[in-house]
């Protein structure tokens, strides 16, 4: 795969999967075997979060190989992504309150020695180091490691997840945070997941046993509850403007016309220092070489790495902007003065998204809907 870009590689880990692995994904799924041995997973979390492929392609391209109910438990997977951006953006202030919480960890060792894995839980120091070397961890993994963290541990959930948007490559505003705020107990109320050492053995096939970790806990608990988000805007397909902005989580390589049909495409990077969660240096690098390889396919894309106030000058005060979503890159727009976005969304988001304000059982019901109505099979 040498001189490969990302969009051809995450083709190739797509086509791989399916050719290998999708029909044992449902019975195989829960085990970690490590970083050497990914095969029971799609390997494909780090291009759907930059959306170098989108959650709908996959979909597409599975049911175009395999019946729904061979593959249901991989399908309901990749519309776990759709779901939680939804839910999201349909109760913003669930972000705003996660991102804005204060707390002063330089102060706390039990925190300090988290994030060096310098704890007495050797599978939880290993995932530390796993993590900042590799920029992934299994979902199963991601689990247990916010269940140590926040029962075990007892640290606050929000510090685990500034962590993980840190270090790992498919960080995503919503997935990550409501993923959280679900090991905690918050996000279904009252019902939390507590991490156990028999279960931890079973699913690293043994090499993890019988680690010192809290398996009686009750769930957290919050005063605050999240309504509903009101009045938001409404949803615009159409181009406005003969210029685009976009965003390193909107790198699409499938919309080619729609893209050459802007006089320029500015790509947009905030750096740490206009962030709320400052990236790794890891992270920061992997986002660019996608960026790199979207400037190689499009002669018309500007690239745009804002690290200081001066660094953003657009062409025009109104541009169209490719919806950024519930995060960072939203919350930084609505800092910019004197320019009139005209958000483009995708016409697939917004049709999920009014099934996802409830649970997912909701929207799972609403799959095969979905499914027709955006005739993906």
């Amino acid at each position: 795969m040498k001189n490969k870009n990302h969009h051809e590689l995450a083709n190739f880990e797509l086509e791989n999967f399916l050719n290998k692995s999708v029909l044992n994904y449902s019975k195989l799924r829960n085990y970690d075997y490590g970083p050497s041995n990914r095969g029971n997973t799609s390997n494909l979390s780090k291009y759907i979060s930059h959306r170098i492929l989108n959650e709908y392609q996959i979909v597409k391209k599975t049911l175009n190989q395999f019946k729904l109910n061979n593959v249901e438990k991989f399908i309901q997977e990749i519309f776990w992504r759709v779901y939680w951006k939804g839910w999201l953006e349909n109760r913003q202030m669930v972000w705003n309150d996660f991102v804005y919480y204060e707390y002063k960890p330089k102060k706390n060792k039990f925190y300090l020695d988290a994030i060096e894995g310098n704890t007495k839980i050797e599978c939880f120091n290993e995932w530390v180091e796993e993590l900042k070397k590799y920029n992934y961890l299994h979902n199963h993994t991601r689990m247990w490691f916010a269940s140590i963290w926040i029962f075990t541990l007892k640290l606050p959930w929000q510090l685990g997840a500034k962590f993980f948007l840190e270090h790992l490559f498919d960080g995503d505003a919503a997935s990550n945070t409501l993923s959280w705020r679900w090991v905690a107990g918050l996000q279904t109320k009252g019902k939390h997941y507590l991490a156990k050492s028999w279960n931890i053995e079973k699913y690293t096939n043994g090499k993890f046993s019988s680690q010192n970790i809290n398996e009686e806990e009750m769930p957290l608990e919050e005063e605050k509850d999240f309504q509903l988000t009101k009045h938001i805007q409404k949803k615009n397909f159409e181009k406005k403007s003969n210029f685009l902005l976009l965003f390193e989580n909107s790198l699409s390589f499938n919309d080619k016309k729609f893209f050459e049909s802007y006089k320029e495409v500015y790509v947009l990077l905030v750096g740490n220092k206009f962030r709320n969660i400052s990236l790794s240096k890891n992270v920061l690098n992997f986002k660019l070489e996608l960026i790199k390889d979207f400037q190689d396919s499009f002669p018309n894309a500007k690239f745009v790495y804002f690290e200081n106030s001066t660094d953003l000058v657009l062409p025009s005060n109104t541009m169209d902007v490719i919806y950024p979503f519930v995060g960072e890159n939203l919350d930084f727009l609505k800092k910019i003065p004197k320019t009139k976005f005209n958000y483009i969304y995708q016409n697939e988001d917004v049709f999920c998204w009014q099934y996802a304000k409830k649970g997912f059982f909701n929207f799972k019901k609403n799959i095969s809907r979905i499914i027709d109505h955006l005739e993906l099979h």
